[in-house]
C-alpha cells in the first residue's frame, strides 16, 4: 500500500473524500471558469451593462443642467449650499437650508430662517459670498425671520459663464460614456482570449457596441446644445 492509499484509508472514517491534486483537465477547467468570471457574460450580446451606464450618463446630465440658472429664474440651490456659522464662538459651519427655507419668487428670493438668532448669521453669509446678492429685511416689517433677495437679471458676462458650466457638463458625460465603453471593450476583450465565443460574433458585437456609444453621444449632445440653446436666450 503507498503512502496515497493509506492517507486515503485513514480518511474513510470521515465524510470528507481524499483530496488529490488539480491538474490537467481540471486546472484548465478551472481557469477557463475565471475567464467566464473576468467576461461576466459568455453572451457578446448583452449590453444590458453598457446601455444601464449611458441611461444613467444621461440623467446625470440633466439633472447637472437643470442646476444651471434657466429662463432667468435663479437657482435655490446656490444659496441653499453656502455655509453659515450659526454661532461666533464655534467654528462650526452648516449649510444655509439646515437653518433656513428657500422660496424662489419670480426675480426675488425669500429665506424664511428659523430662528431670530440665525437671522444676522444668514446674512453674513450671503453678503460674504462671490453671489453679489445683498439680502434685505422683510420690507413690510411683519416677519422679522424672513429676508428678500432681489435677482439681478443675467448679463452677457453670466449668460456665457452658464454656457461654459453647460459644455464641461457634456465633458464629463463624455469621459463618462468612454468609460462605459472600456468597460465593455473588456468584457469583448475576455470573451476573446477565452475562446468561448466565434471572431464572427465578436466582431458583430464590437459593431453594436459603438451603434450604443455612439447614440448615447448623439444624446448628450442634443440635451446640451438644447440647454445652450435655453441658457442664451435668458
Amino acid at each position: 500500500m503507498n503512502i496515497l492509499s493509506v492517507a486515503c484509508a485513514r480518511r474513510a472514517f470521515t465524510s470528507t473524500t481524499c483530496l488529490y491534486k488539480k491538474g490537467g483537465k481540471a486546472a484548465r477547467d478551472e481557469k477557463q471558469a475565471s475567464s467566464r468570471d473576468v467576461a461576466g457574460s459568455d453572451d457578446p450580446f448583452n449590453f444590458s451593462m453598457l446601455e444601464a451606464d449611458v441611461a444613467a450618463t444621461i440623467e446625470r446630465l440633466k439633472n447637472d443642467l437643470s442646476k444651471l440658472r434657466a429662463g432667468g429664474r435663479f437657482n435655490p440651490e446656490v444659496l441653499e449650499n453656502l455655509r453659515v456659522q450659526p454661532d461666533k464662538s464655534s467654528q462650526q459651519t452648516v449649510k444655509l437650508s439646515d437653518l433656513s427655507q428657500v422660496i424662489p419668487k419670480g426675480r426675488t428670493v425669500q429665506i424664511v430662517v428659523g430662528e431670530k438668532d440665525h437671522v444676522k448669521p444668514t446674512m453674513t453669509a450671503i453678503q460674504s459670498s462671490n453671489l453679489s446678492l445683498a439680502p434685505q429685511p422683510d420690507p413690510t416689517g411683519v416677519n422679522p425671520l424672513l429676508l428678500v433677495i432681489n435677482i439681478p437679471p443675467p448679463t452677457a458676462e453670466s449668460r456665457k459663464k452658464v454656457v461654459d458650466e453647460a459644455t464641461k457638463a457634456g465633458e464629463r458625460a463624455s469621459t463618462s460614456l468612454r468609460d462605459a465603453r472600456g468597460k465593455q471593450q473588456k468584457k469583448l476583450r475576455a470573451l476573446q482570449l477565452n475562446k468561448s465565443v466565434r471572431p464572427d460574433d465578436l466582431k458583430k458585437a464590437g459593431t453594436m457596441m459603438e451603434k450604443v456609444v455612439e447614440k448615447g453621444v448623439a444624446d448628450v449632445k442634443r440635451v446640451v446644445d438644447g440647454a445652450k440653446k435655453v441658457l442664451e436666450g435668458t
